[in-house]
């Protein structure tokens, strides 16, 4: 068997039916890849028949005048439980790129455990064992990430379409979702000429520039794998929900004060004030939508961007418009985003969380967040790397220049 060259057709056909296929390795990545300073192989590994056992999107990168490194994203596609497959695969590959890079990085997407949603314990499966196989065949096992250190989270939310509904969502999550639809939201599946809005609620988290995201779209878009969805407000049906909720907490504020009358507890007394600040809550709602009808304004305050491939949905980014954050708007698109496709694909990938499930962790809003949606939890592998150049692999990493590259 021996590694040679495919082309954009041979590596698509096989990646896209391959169980381990994502975007990520696909040619679509390969050309975005391609406009931020890397080079990319797409490569097979054949048998004496001709016939592709295993594939990967290498993308190639220098790290200074003398050294490039590889890095197969989410790859390689090829089945990681045949070890002699695995181990001829990677000599093979070894031989192609030894004189060529000191390194070639791998985040496979293998679960090796999914974490119980009630212990937070992870219950790992039989893929475990492919960590001992990479690791015997000299794969460098890096340090396991408990927050977003790496270049992929370890810890995945992952949505079956097929076992959703909004019944199975947290009380909190459907609290927010139904008070999002009062403030009268819409969602709108968008143009690329929209893309902009959604830079600017995402300006705080972008590790890139809009120029990367807008070639990201445009990329995908040739292949229609990629959709965009903004979050707007509609002023007329937010100024009938606000005026219909005043109405009924001025009732309820009306009774209250009558009861004080008879009975100044504090009970009655902490009733009437928190009916006071909902109905002033209710007026500026009123006087925010008057505004907005009258003066024809369009305001949108959440978006999001979505690759589609095979049977899953990938939220690639998301963000909102801080300045309402009590619209709830972020829980609004995406349950939104989950009623467009819950029909037609099986899976949402809501992204990375965070494996410390703590009270102090940091980013405890964000796994509450995505929890609330039900998702299954799942363990990634991790990363690794395959050495090429010992020598130059070691100086790299102890001057800093690995951690630079790769830790965020």
């Amino acid at each position: 068997m021996h590694i040679k060259e495919l082309t954009i057709a041979e590596f698509d056909n096989f990646a896209k039916n391959h169980e381990l296929g994502s975007y990520y390795e696909t040619s679509s990545y390969a050309l975005l890849m391609a406009e931020n300073n890397y080079e990319y192989d797409l490569i097979g590994y054949v048998d004496e028949l001709g016939v592709l056992k295993a594939a990967a999107l290498i993308l190639i990168k220098k790290l200074n005048m003398s050294t490039k490194y590889g890095y197969s994203p989410k790859g390689f596609l090829i089945d990681y439980f045949d070890y002699d497959l695995l181990k001829s695969f990677t000599l093979a590959l070894k031989e192609y790129y030894q004189k060529k890079l000191a390194f070639i990085k791998i985040n496979p997407e293998i679960a090796i455990g999914e974490i119980n949603k009630y212990s937070k314990i992870t219950n790992y499966n039989q893929n475990i064992i492919i960590r001992d196989y990479l690791k015997d065949l000299g794969y460098t096992k890096l340090k396991d990430n408990l927050y977003f250190e790496a270049i992929f989270p370890r810890f995945n939310a992952i949505l079956n379409l097929e076992e959703y509904s909004f019944s199975k969502l947290s009380k909190n999550t459907k609290n927010k979702i139904r008070k999002a639809e009062k403030k009268g939201l819409v969602f709108e599946v968008a143009t690329r000429d929209k893309l902009d809005i959604l830079f600017d609620f995402t300006k705080r988290k972008k590790l890139t520039t809009d120029y990367y995201y807008k070639n990201y779209y445009n990329i995908f878009d040739k292949s229609s794998s990629c959709e965009l969805f903004l979050i707007k407000i509609d002023y007329k049906e937010y100024l009938l929900n606000s005026q219909k909720l005043y109405d009924n907490e001025l009732i309820n504020n009306q009774i209250l004060s009558e009861k004080l009358i008879n009975d100044s507890s504090k009970l009655n007394i902490n009733a009437k004030m928190n009916s006071d600040r909902t109905l002033l809550s209710y007026r500026n709602d009123i006087e925010v939508a008057t505004h907005g009808l009258k003066n024809n304004i369009t305001t949108y305050i959440a978006g999001a961007f979505v690759i589609k491939y095979q049977n899953r949905i990938n939220i690639v980014i998301s963000g909102i418009d801080t300045s309402y954050r009590k619209f709830n708007a972020n829980y609004y698109l995406h349950y939104k985003i989950i009623e467009y496709y819950k029909n037609n694909y099986k899976y949402l990938d809501l992204n990375g969380i965070t494996g410390d499930f703590s009270n102090t962790n940091p980013y405890k809003g964000l796994n509450d967040f995505k929890l609330g949606f039900n998702p299954h939890i799942y363990e990634f592998i991790g990363e690794f790397d395959l050495v090429l150049n010992p020598k130059v692999y070691n100086n790299l990493n102890k001057k800093g220049i690995l951690a630079k590259e790769f830790n965020h």
